[in-house]
């Protein structure tokens, strides 16, 4: 199982395969996490324990902005050659090929609470698309965090 996640305390990204439980060690501040990786269909999150995790596409954003972007630069150049042809052709084969390209990638889970993402695991019944009222949650919870922290270093700093 691939796993990318932050480091808890200075939030610098890793990567690493898990197929075993393991210690790891951040880099940058020398953080220490034992990560779990027992079964594959991951009930909760090896690095934070939540057992709150939504599946998406495993498909990079960008590239997926890149055909429709394309697309529809090449359809108004053939429509402005007055192609209408080419134009629906081109319209219609990208729409094609974004289908065929959702149909074949796989499912990339994601922590709601420390955005940690896993690949190469079981889909279970318990891993649903994104829930905006959980992620809300969660996001106000990091917010809480942080208004904590600054005001507890606010408090710490000498005037």
């Amino acid at each position: 199982m691939n796993v990318c996640f932050s480091c808890p305390e200075c939030d610098r990204p890793d990567r690493l395969e898990l197929d075993s439980a393991r210690d790891w060690q951040c880099a940058g501040c020398d953080q220490r996490l034992r990560l779990e990786a027992g079964d594959p269909v991951l009930p909760r999150c090896v690095v934070c324990g939540t057992a709150e995790l939504y599946k998406k596409k495993d498909f990079p954003h960008w590239l997926g902005m890149s055909i429709l972007v394309g697309a529809c630069l090449l359809s108004v150049i053939t429509y402005w050659l007055y192609e209408p042809v080419w134009t629906w052709v081109i319209l219609i084969g990208s729409a094609t090929f974004d289908g065929i390209l959702y149909l074949g990638v796989g499912d990339a889970l994601v922590c709601y609470r420390c955005n940690a993402h896993y690949r190469g695991f079981r889909a279970a019944d318990s891993h649903q698309p994104f829930e905006i009222t959980i992620g809300e949650r969660y996001r106000q919870e990091r917010l809480r965090r942080q208004r904590l922290l600054a005001t507890s270093v606010e408090r710490n700093t000498p005037s």
